[in-house]
C-alpha cells in the first residue's frame, strides 16, 4: 500500500549526513534495466517506419503516425515523476514504475510485428511507448535519489553504457537473423519479415530480464533516510511556486487564450485546405488551453490535488532548467528526424528503392540498422570519457562539442552518396546521442531539490517531446510539398537543428558538482 505524502516525508533534523558514494557494481546494477529499456527503445526506432511501410503507409504520413511517442511521453512522465516522488510501496517509490512498465512494453512488442493492419500497428506503438516511459522516467530520478551530487556524471554516463550497448544490439538484430540464421528478410505484401519479428521477440525478453535484474539487485532509501541526508545539489529546498502559479484568474485567461489560438488555427488549417497534420500543432495550443482551464477551476475550490500541484510546477521551472530547455528542443528535433526519416532516406538516395518488397529496398533498411548500431555502440563507449571530461571542461563546453559532431553527422546524410561513408557519420552522431544522455540531466540534477526530483525530471521531458510533435505535424507536408518527398533532406534540416542546441548550450547557467 502506498502512504501518503505528508507520512512519508519526515521533517529533517539536525545531524545530516553526506549521502554515501556508491560502487563499480552497485551503479552498474542500478542502471542495468536501461539496457532492456533502449532495446525496445532501438527496435522502435530502426523498424516501426519500415513496419508502417510494409503496411501501406505513404512517406508523407510516416512523421504523423509516429505522434504516439511524443504523446504519451508528454502526459505519462510527469504523472509517473510526480506519483513516484509522492508514494512509497514494499518495491520502493521507483521500482514498481520500472517493472509495471516494463511488463506491458513486453506485450506490446511481442505483438507489434504481427499487426494484420496498419492502425493495429499505430495502436501498439501508442502502447509501447506509453509503458517506455514509465519505466524510463524514474531511473533518471532514480539516480538523483541514490548518487551524491559528485557521481550523478558516472550515473548518467553508466545509463548512456547501457543504452548505446542495448540499442546497438537491437539495432543488429533484423540483420543476425537475416544474414547469420538465415531467417527471410522479405515478405509478401503486407507482412512483416521473420527477421523483425524475431528481433522484436528477443527484445521483449532481455527488457523483462534487465528490468527485473535492476528491480531485485538494488534497493532504495526509505523516505526516513533521505530525510537524513544533507542537500547535496545546488536545488536546496522545495521550489516555491511562482504566484501566478497559484492564481486561478492566471489560468483562467492564459488557458481562454490557448483554446482561442487553437481555435483559430484549426479554422485556418481547414479554410486553407492545408494538410491535415497541421491539426497537430493546433490540437496541442487547444489541449494545453483546456489543462489550463481545468486548473483554474480547481484552484478555485482547494486548488490543493495533484492536478494542480502538476500544473503549478509546470509553470515554476528552475531558471537552469528552462535554460537547458532550447537546449532539448534543438537537439531532439534533430534525433526525431533521424528515427523518422533515416529508413526512407537511406532506402531511395543511398540504395535506390521506395518498394518495402524489393530486396534492395529490405538491404536497405538492414543497413540502417547497422548505422543504428554504430552511432549506440560509439554512444556506449564514448559515455566511459565523458565523466573525466566533464571534471576537466566546462559541462557545456562538453555538450556544445559533442552537438557539433552530430550536427555534422547528419548534415553528411545529403551528401555522402556511398552508404559506407555513412558510419563516419553515425561517429558523430554517437557522440551526439551519448552527451545527450548524460550531460542535460548532471547539469539539471545538480539544480533541482531531492523532493521534487521527479516532478520535475518528468516535467523535462516535455522539451523532449514538444519537439517531436511539432516535427509530426509539420514536417509530413514540408517534405513533400517543399523538399520534393526526399528524406535525406530533412536530415539535413537535423543536422542544422542540432548546431542550433550547440550554440544555445552556451547560454545555460554553469553548474559544477558538489563534493
Amino acid at each position: 500500500m502506498s502512504k501518503t505524502a505528508t507520512a512519508i516525508e519526515p521533517e529533517i533534523t539536525a545531524g545530516l549526513r553526506p549521502k554515501p558514494a556508491l560502487g563499480f557494481w552497485q551503479v552498474w546494477n542500478m542502471s542495468f534495466g536501461f539496457f532492456g529499456i533502449q532495446m525496445a527503445f532501438a527496435l522502435q526506432g530502426a523498424n516501426v517506419s519500415r513496419i508502417f511501410q510494409t503496411l501501406g503507409a505513404e512517406i508523407d504520413q510516416i512523421a504523423i503516425l509516429w505522434i504516439a511517442g511524443p504523446v504519451t511521453g508528454l502526459l505519462v512522465q510527469p504523472i509517473v515523476g510526480y506519483f513516484s516522488d509522492k508514494t512509497w510501496t514494499p518495491l520502493g517509490r521507483r521500482r514498481p514504475y520500472f517493472l509495471g512498465g516494463a511488463i506491458v512494453a513486453t506485450l506490446a512488442l511481442l505483438v507489434m510485428p504481427n499487426s494484420p493492419f496498419l492502425w493495429v500497428a499505430a495502436a501498439m506503438l501508442w502502447i509501447l511507448d506509453a509503458a517506455i516511459n514509465v519505466s524510463m522516467e524514474p531511473f533518471r530520478a532514480f539516480v538523483g535519489d541514490k548518487l551524491p551530487s559528485r557521481q550523478r556524471t558516472q550515473g548518467f554516463a553508466m545509463q548512456t553504457v547501457f543504452i548505446g550497448s542495448g540499442a546497438f544490439l537491437a539495432s543488429l538484430a533484423p540483420w543476425f537473423f537475416a544474414e547469420i540464421l538465415d531467417i527471410a528478410n522479405t515478405a509478401e505484401a503486407g507482412v512483416v519479415p521473420e527477421s523483425v519479428k524475431y528481433a522484436f521477440y528477443v527484445g521483449a525478453f532481455f527488457l523483462l530480464l534487465t528490468i527485473g535484474w535492476t528491480v531485485l539487485t538494488s534497493k532504495e532509501y526509505s523516505p526516513e533516510e533521505m530525510a537524513g541526508f544533507e542537500t547535496d545539489g545546488i536545488g536546496g529546498d522545495e521550489v516555491e511556486l511562482t504566484g501566478h502559479a497559484k492564481r486561478p484568474s492566471f489560468f483562467m485567461s492564459s488557458g481562454a487564450a490557448l483554446v482561442a489560438i487553437g481555435a483559430l488555427g484549426f479554422w485556418a488549417v481547414a479554410a486553407t485546405g492545408a494538410d491535415k497534420q497541421f491539426f497537430v500543432l493546433t490540437g496541442l495550443f487547444a489541449v494545453l488551453g483546456a489543462f489550463f482551464l481545468i486548473n483554474a477551476l480547481l484552484l478555485k475550490g482547494s486548488g490543493t490535488g495533484s492536478f494542480s500541484s502538476i500544473m503549478g510546477s509546470l509553470v515554476s521551472l528552475p531558471r537552469v532548467m528552462r535554460q537547458l530547455a532550447v537546449v532539448q528542443f534543438f537537439s531532439w528535433s534533430a534525433l526525431f528526424l533521424m528515427w523518422i526519416y533515416a529508413t526512407p532516406a537511406v532506402t531511395s538516395f543511398h540504395f535506390g528503392s521506395d518498394d518495402p518488397t524489393s530486396a534492395l529496398y529490405n538491404e536497405g533498411a538492414n543497413w540502417v540498422g547497422w548505422l543504428f548500431a554504430i552511432y549506440n555502440i560509439v554512444a556506449a563507449v564514448y559515455a566511459f570519457i565523458l565523466p573525466p571530461m566533464a571534471t576537466r571542461l566546462r559541462r557545456r563546453t562538453v555538450h556544445s562539442v559533442n552537438l557539433v559532431a552530430g550536427a555534422l553527422g547528419l548534415a553528411s546524410f545529403a551528401f555522402f552518396r556511398d552508404p559506407n561513408w555513412l558510419i563516419l557519420s553515425m561517429v558523430g552522431v554517437g557522440m551526439a546521442w551519448a552527451s545527450i544522455l548524460t550531460m542535460p540531466y548532471t547539469m539539471l540534477s545538480d539544480a533541482l531539490p531531492q523532493k521534487q526530483l521527479g516532478i520535475f525530471m518528468g516535467i523535462f521531458n516535455f522539451f523532449i517531446v514538444l519537439p517531436q510533435l511539432i516535427v509530426a505535424g509539420t514536417m509530413g507536408p514540408i517534405l513533400r510539398d517543399y523538399m520534393g518527398g526526399r528524406a535525406e533532406l530533412a536530415l539535413l534540416v537535423g543536422g542544422v537543428f542540432m548546431l542550433l542546441g550547440a550554440v544555445a548550450v552556451h547560454f545555460v547557467d554553469r553548474t559544477k558538482p558538489q563534493n
